[in-house]
């Protein structure tokens, strides 16, 4: 009786387990990197979706409405004034003495003047972050080129809110301090807009 080889079953066999493991890896190499499984493409579709939604979500710090600018200033209190100037004949005096007289907390920041300590009966500060408790709004008095050296300081301090007066914006430092969580008014004048809710 002839005994029948068991080679070729065997090939067989051995083909089979090759072709399954190259399948194997194939399909470990298409859903696995670094060991993470990557999405399918629906998912990255989705994930796309919603990589947009939180990319652009600064925006909404972006305050532009008169409702908006409304909310804000009536959740307001505490006011730093950086560029704040001693002549009652500027902008940078006169806006911020409203603001107090309006019933809001004053706070100096002036960026010249090294020898005055004292403005609208208020302690300067030099710094933000040199100033002690919270802050609510950082109303700036800078031309749109010297914002730029004091953002980092502001971030720092973490206001609710950071105001440009009107004439002033810097797309740039208003999107850095937006992606911050700072909301951020741009191009408006202080004094107005508290004329315009009745302040």
């Amino acid at each position: 009786m002839r005994t029948r080889s068991l080679e070729g079953p065997r090939q067989v066999l051995t083909s089979a387990l090759r072709v399954g493991l190259r399948k194997f890896e194939l399909d470990s190499l298409l859903q696995f990197t670094r060991g993470k499984r990557l999405p399918s493409p629906r998912h990255l579709r989705d994930d796309s979706l919603t990589t947009n939604v939180e990319t652009d979500s600064w925006r909404a710090h972006l305050l532009e409405t008169p409702r908006q600018i409304k909310e804000l200033l009536e959740n307001t209190r505490r006011i730093a004034v950086l560029g704040i100037k001693p002549d009652p004949h500027q902008p940078a005096y006169y806006v911020p003495e409203y603001a107090q007289q309006a019933g809001y907390e004053i706070v100096p920041v002036p960026v010249y003047y090294k020898d005055v300590t004292e403005m609208q009966g208020q302690k300067c500060y030099r710094k933000l972050v040199d100033i002690p408790g919270d802050i609510d709004m950082v109303n700036v008095f800078r031309r749109p080129n010297d914002i730029p050296p004091h953002v980092d300081d502001i971030i720092a301090k973490k206001p609710n809110s950071v105001w440009f007066q009107l004439g002033i914006r810097n797309d740039e430092a208003a999107e850095k301090l937006a992606r911050a969580g700072i909301d951020v008014v741009q191009d408006h004048c202080l004094l107005v807009e508290l004329r315009r809710i009745g302040r």
